[in-house]
């Protein structure tokens, strides 16, 4: 499923097709057998991808709020077992993008799946966009839910929240999935979008998020930040080194979001990473290629921490 960033970015490439290459994920749920809500909807959703019998993300039977500084923080809690934080994409990016993933982890753990500040029944708030902030507002959902530490799986936007977490609170993480986020440069995402745009690409979409957020009036106000903040994001190796707990990295080959490149610098810059390449998939390639993904994410999820150790850091075969 993508993000806001992804639509940014992909805005020509969408008006001429780019949903054949599963831009995005989409599925209308059928029957809902964990709660009595409305049918959700995948931004840009394709025919024939994973349908989940939960609304992740409107749920409100096994929905919980935090106070995280100026905002409530929305989330929800499935199943028992170690506990598995998932943050999904950025802007349009909703809990319900990764069903497939938290459908297979609750079985055996235990999944809280977040709404980030801004998206979905989460609230706005008023102060500056940041990534401190974002990870002072996982901490507090964490806080309310455990007081071990705990497995972090993120995506995109999601993903480099976990880094900042695990970077600013070491003894709350236990080990880190990023999917799709690597090294980043300043201005790789620049821009604007508008709601209305957003709303001529997807408009049941749209009108469904406007009806799930508490301040729907503030949806371009947090649209415009939102990019405003991503446009002066930089991600190198300083900070990656920080990040001391194990850390999968999972890259589709076809990411031109977070480039193979970037996955690979990054995976070289922190100290215990290990990196999995899914072929024939996109930025979204837990959906694009899920197989590949699980298989993965299982073993790294299921292993003992001591036997995470990362992957050998080779040298380029340059004299």
């Amino acid at each position: 499923m993508i993000h806001f960033l992804d639509v940014l970015m992909n805005w020509k490439k969408i008006t001429t097709g780019l949903a054949t290459m599963m831009l995005g994920t989409a599925l209308t749920f059928g029957t809902i057998i964990e709660a009595a809500a409305a049918p959700l909807h995948y931004f840009m959703q394709q025919p024939g991808n994973y349908e989940s019998n939960t609304p992740y993300g409107n749920n409100e039977k096994a929905g919980h709020y935090v106070q995280a500084g100026d905002a409530k923080i929305y989330y929800e809690v499935y199943g028992e077992g170690k506990p598995v934080f998932v943050f999904h994409g950025g802007g349009v990016g909703t809990p319900y993008e990764m069903g497939q993933l938290i459908d297979k982890l609750r079985q055996n753990c235990q999944v809280i799946a977040v709404s980030t500040r801004g998206h979905g029944r989460s609230e706005i708030g008023h102060s500056p966009l940041t990534y401190e902030q974002k990870a002072e507002d996982m901490l507090a959902v964490m806080k309310a839910v455990t007081d071990k530490p705990a497995i972090l799986l993120g995506f995109s936007d999601g993903a480099y929240t976990a880094y900042k977490v695990a970077s600013m609170y070491p003894e709350r993480v236990d080990r880190v999935v990023a999917i799709g986020v690597g090294t980043l440069k300043k201005g790789f995402f620049g821009g604007e979008m508008k709601v209305e745009d957003l709303a001529k690409i997807d408009g049941q979409f749209i009108e469904q998020q406007k009806n799930i957020m508490p301040e729907p009036e503030r949806y371009q106000e947090f649209c415009t930040s939102y990019m405003n903040f991503w446009s002066n994001m930089e991600v190198g190796e300083d900070f990656l080194k920080t990040i001391q707990c194990p850390v999968l990295l999972i890259a589709g080959d076809e990411d031109d979001h977070a480039p193979m490149v970037t996955m690979v610098e990054a995976e070289q810059y922190i100290p215990n990473a290990s990196l999995c390449i899914v072929p024939k998939a996109w930025h979204s390639a837990f959906i694009d290629n899920f197989p590949v993904t699980w298989t993965a994410m299982e073993g790294f999820l299921q292993a003992d921490r001591s036997m995470l150790t990362g992957s050998k850091k080779v040298a380029y075969n340059i004299r």
